[in-house]
């Protein structure tokens, strides 16, 4: 039988590198997210009977609802074999805390970790239906350091790695639950046409990395794959960041 992946944000980024990823390994891929246009590329560029594509606000219980409506309506009687829990607000800035209104705090929180909660809640029954079924939570290295001006974003991300392990925990050992924490992953190559783009770094932005280069998203794509692979790994946090994290780095 083949295998089955749901990836929220899965339209551009990340998400989309890894939708074409599974793809690629011949999984079939469901992906949901905000942006139509988006999707209709993705849509465009795979088999309809491998893909679902879905317009959904994933921190929003009533459209996540109907979504994974769609999604066991999609499955029939197949499992769910992993969930990743990608979708996010990709620019971390929220500006000053003073200035900081609680409803923009919201949407950073809604979008990472509220989603997380409600796609992996409305998954569960279909998880359940696979003898090896994993939740993969897209976190980021922003949970470990920060940057000034990132109290939401660093907040959800730190939030959704402790939501990680408690759902390893809990839903073990039926389906395991990890995070993958991307640090500076360059994403232009994956968005829709319309925003496409090709950057090139410059020597120093490389040099923080000792593996030498800035990140790639297929990158945390292989990331993916491995940990929705690697049945005795549970609980865990995996940086993926060419060791930036690890480096001490001096400004002379």
């Amino acid at each position: 039988m083949d295998k089955t992946i749901a990836i929220t944000g899965g339209g551009a980024g990340i998400g989309r590198a890894a939708a074409l990823h599974f793809h690629g390994l011949g999984w079939r891929v469901a992906v949901l997210d905000t942006d139509a246009e988006a999707l209709k590329e993705l849509a465009e560029l795979l088999p309809k009977k491998r893909c679902l594509t879905v317009r959904s606000d994933v921190g929003k219980e009533a459209q996540v609802r109907r979504a994974f409506a769609r999604i066991e309506a999609w499955l029939g009687d197949d499992p769910l074999d992993c969930l990743v829990n990608n979708a996010g607000i990709a620019d971390p800035y929220c500006g000053p805390l003073e200035d900081l209104a609680l409803a923009d705090w919201q949407r950073w929180i809604d979008a990472s970790l509220t989603a997380a909660f409600l796609c992996s809640r409305a998954a569960l029954p279909l998880l359940r239906r696979s003898s090896g079924a994993s939740i993969v939570n897209v976190s980021s290295t922003r949970a470990l350091m920060s940057e000034p001006e990132t109290f939401a974003y660093a907040a959800a991300k730190g939030g959704l790695d402790a939501f990680t392990h408690a759902l390893a925990v809990t839903l073990g050992p039926q389906v395991r639950a990890n995070a993958v924490l991307p640090g500076w992953i360059e994403t232009g190559p994956w968005q829709k046409e319309s925003k496409r783009s090709d950057p090139h770094h410059s020597k120093k932005a490389r040099a923080q990395h000792p593996a030498g280069r800035v990140g790639r998203a297929d990158d945390i794509a292989q990331a993916i794959e491995w940990l929705a692979s690697a049945g005795f790994v549970t609980g865990q946090r995996i940086v993926v960041d060419g060791g930036m994290t690890v480096k001490m780095i001096y400004d002379a």
